[in-house]
C-alpha cells in the first residue's frame, strides 16, 4: 500500500467508524430481523394460537372464581398464580399455574368452563424471538452483549454523520438521494451512506427507548430516577409508603415505570381472602380497562396486584389490593408517572409499535429495513473494497491525538459505561499488542 505523508482526521473518525461497524453489525442485523418479527406480536399469536384464543359468545360467563375452581380441578396440584378475562365476549380466560413442572398458562373457555389447551412460557414463538431480540438467548451475557451493540451503535451514527456530511454545499446527489449513473463503486457507496442518513433519527430513537430495558444501563437508570425523586409520588399510597424487601416486579409482570414499586403487605391475617369476583369488580369500579392481569398473593400477607400494560401507555395501571378487605394500597397510573418515566413509557409503546397501530408497526418496520440494508450494503461494500491481505481499514492518528473526538467518547463513555470500559479494552488492545506486533499492525491498518 502506498506509505501516505499525512493523514486526517477524517480517516480517524472513518477507521473508527468502519471497525465499530465490522464488529457490531452482525447484532445490529439480528436486532433488526427479530424487532421487525415482534412488531407484529399481536397479528403473529392470533394467528398461531387462534384456538387457544377464540371462543364463542353463549349467554352468562361462569364467575372467574368458578373458572379457577375449574382450573384447579383440572390440576388439583398446581398453584394458582394469576388471572386474566376476556378483553371481548370472544376472548379466551387465561389462568397462570405453576406446577412441578414449571409454569404455565391454561386457556379456558369462560362461557362452559372447557380448557382450550395449555402453554408453557419457553414454548410460545414469540417469547423465543423476544429472547433473542433482548440477550441472544444467551442469559446476563447475552444482554450485555446486546446493550453493548445498542451503546456502539451511537458511536456508529454519529461517526456515520460525520463522514456523510457534505463537503460542498449545493452537493446533493450522494448525500440525499443515491447516484444511480456513477458507477458501480458509486452506487454502492450511496446505497449505504444515504439510506443511513434517512433512518438515523429513527435508528437513534429505537435505540434510547429499548435501553431501559437493557440489564445494566436500564436497570441503573430505572434506580436512579426512583432513588431521585423522579419515581413514585406520595399519592399513589393509602397512607404511608410501605417499608418492603419486595419490589413490584418481583411478584408481576407491570409497565416499566412501576418496577421499582415497593409492595405492601395485607394487614388482617387469617381471615378470609377476596373472591376473585370480588378483584374484578374493584378493577372495574376503579376503572381498569379489560385485558388486566390479577397477581394472586402466595401467602397470607401478600397482596393482589393488578396489572394493565395495554397498546397506549396513557391506559397503564398498577394497582396493589388487600387480599382481605379489597383496599386499594396502591394506584399507580400514568398521570402519577414523573415527567421522565412519562417519556420512557411512551418511549416503549412506540418501540414495541403498539401505541399507534399499524401505522406505528409500519413506521418501526420501516426504520428495521433500513437498517438491515445499511448493514448488508455496508459489509458487501467492505468485502468489495478489502485488499486480499489487509482488513481495509483506513490509517488514521490515534484518538488520543484528537481532541474533539476524545471528547465526545468520554462524554459517550460517561453516559453508557460500557462504551467507556469497551473503549479502554480496545485501547490497550491497540497499544499493548497491535503496535507490537508487525503483521497483525499491517493487517489492521494500525497506523
Amino acid at each position: 500500500m502506498r506509505k501516505q505523508s499525512k493523514v486526517s482526521p477524517y480517516q480517524t473518525i472513518w477507521r473508527w467508524h468502519f471497525y465499530a461497524g465490522i464488529i457490531i453489525s452482525p447484532f445490529l442485523l439480528i436486532l433488526a430481523v427479530t424487532g421487525s418479527i415482534y412488531l407484529f406480536k399481536p397479528q403473529i399469536e392470533q394467528n398461531l394460537y387462534k384456538d387457544y384464543y377464540e371462543v364463542t359468545a353463549q349467554g352468562e360467563k361462569l364467575s372467574p372464581s368458578m373458572q379457577i375452581q375449574e382450573v384447579k380441578r383440572i390440576h388439583p396440584d398446581a398453584q394458582i398464580t394469576k388471572y386474566r378475562q376476556g378483553e371481548t365476549p370472544d376472548r379466551s380466560s387465561e389462568i397462570g399455574i405453576s406446577t412441578s413442572d414449571g409454569s404455565a398458562t391454561v386457556y379456558l373457555d369462560p362461557y362452559t368452563g372447557k380448557s382450550l389447551g395449555e402453554l408453557k412460557p419457553e414454548d410460545k414463538f414469540m417469547n423465543k424471538i423476544e429472547e433473542i431480540h433482548g440477550e441472544l438467548m444467551a442469559g446476563t451475557t447475552g444482554d450485555r452483549i446486546v446493550e453493548l451493540a445498542a451503546c456502539w451503535a451511537i458511536v456508529l451514527i454519529v461517526t456515520g454523520l460525520f463522514l456523510w456530511f457534505p463537503r460542498k454545499k449545493d452537493k446533493f446527489s450522494g448525500v440525499f438521494f443515491p447516484r444511480f449513473r456513477k458507477g458501480k463503486s458509486i452506487l454502492l457507496r450511496d446505497l449505504h451512506a444515504v439510506p443511513a442518513f434517512w433512518i438515523t433519527s429513527g435508528m437513534l430513537f429505537l435505540i434510547m427507548t429499548g435501553l431501559p430495558w437493557s440489564g445494566f444501563w436500564g436497570t441503573n437508570f430505572q434506580n436512579i430516577m426512583t432513588n431521585s425523586g423522579a419515581g413514585y409520588p406520595p399519592s399513589i399510597w393509602s397512607g404511608d409508603a410501605p417499608e418492603s424487601v419486595l419490589k413490584t416486579s418481583e411478584i408481576a409482570e407491570v409497565p416499566w415505570a412501576a418496577e421499582n414499586l415497593d409492595v405492601p403487605v395485607s394487614a388482617l391475617e387469617g381471615f378470609t381472602p377476596l373472591s376473585m369476583i370480588d378483584v374484578v369488580n374493584i378493577a372495574e369500579r376503579e376503572g381498569i380497562d379489560p385485558g388486566y392481569t390479577v397477581y394472586i398473593p402466595q401467602d397470607e400477607k401478600g397482596i393482589y396486584t393488578l396489572s394493565a400494560f395495554p397498546d397506549k401507555a396513557q391506559d397503564e395501571v398498577t394497582m396493589h389490593l388487600d387480599q382481605y378487605t379489597g383496599a386499594v394500597l396502591a394506584d399507580y397510573r400514568f398521570a402519577n408517572y414523573g415527567t421522565v418515566a412519562k417519556v420512557v413509557a411512551m418511549g416503549i409503546t412506540l418501540h414495541t409499535g403498539k401505541q399507534f397501530g399499524l401505522i406505528n408497526q409500519l413506521i418501526s418496520l420501516f426504520i428495521c429495513l433500513g437498517i438491515i440494508l445499511v448493514v448488508v450494503s455496508g459489509f458487501y461494500l467492505w468485502l468489495k473494497r478489502k485488499p486480499k491481505k489487509e482488513m481495509g481499514a483506513p490509517k488514521g492518528p490515534s484518538i488520543l491525538k484528537m481532541k474533539s473526538f476524545l471528547l465526545l467518547m468520554i462524554i459517550l463513555s460517561i453516559l453508557f459505561p460500557l462504551v467507556g470500559l469497551s473503549l479502554i479494552v480496545v485501547l490497550l488492545l491497540d497499544w499493548l499488542v497491535i503496535k507490537r506486533i508487525p503483521t497483525l499492525n499491517k493487517f489492521l491498518g494500525s497506523e
